[in-house]
């Protein structure tokens, strides 16, 4: 005899309309995480497998989008792990691979900063795509993060400036100040 009543396909649809509308913020978070599209692809789609699969454990009425950024971050964490082999593309080999310039140099692009992001401390890339580009509140980025308000508020400033730092560069005033 099967376990599936009206009350559990009921909770099934519910838990999959929440998690199908939690796919754009979970990937959009993997990308932040990983930098690479098709990783965060990957890695997005195995958190939403692994939450499914988990689906019974999911207690109701609790915060089921933290619970699915922990998942997704424990993932890129051990996606990490398993991936220590590999290796990056070699700057020489995109410069030959590159066909055309790009129309615009003046303006900051989206890849400029995807690339400022990954060039921070992986603790503040993460309060930052939490709260920045997903709106996860401070209480939730706590929750997925393990760790007190304090710290997220703490790192999620510290990232702000030193992505500011990394897109800008310092600030023309403190050079004026050294020539004093």
């Amino acid at each position: 005899m099967s376990d599936v009543t009206p009350e559990t396909l009921a909770a099934d649809q519910i838990f999959r309309d929440e998690l199908v509308a939690l796919i754009p913020s979970l990937r959009s978070f993997a990308r932040g995480l990983s930098g690479n599209r098709d990783m965060a692809d990957g890695m997005a789609q195995s958190a939403m497998m692994r939450g499914w699969a988990a689906r019974a454990s999911f207690t109701p009425g609790t915060n089921f989008r933290a619970w699915m950024f922990m998942i997704l971050r424990n993932q890129f964490y051990t996606t990490i792990r398993k991936d220590k082999r590999l290796t990056s593309l070699d700057p020489e080999v995109a410069e030959r691979m590159l066909v055309e310039a790009p129309a615009q140099q003046h303006a900051i692009h989206v890849s400029d900063v995807a690339k400022a992001l990954q060039k921070l401390p992986a603790e503040q890339r993460e309060v930052l795509l939490l709260i920045g580009a997903n709106g996860v509140s401070y209480e939730e980025a706590a929750e997925v993060i393990g760790c007190a308000i304090g710290t997220i508020k703490s790192r999620l400033a510290r990232g702000r400036k030193a992505l500011e730092l990394l897109i800008d560069g310092p600030t023309g005033d403190a050079l004026f100040d050294k020539v004093a």
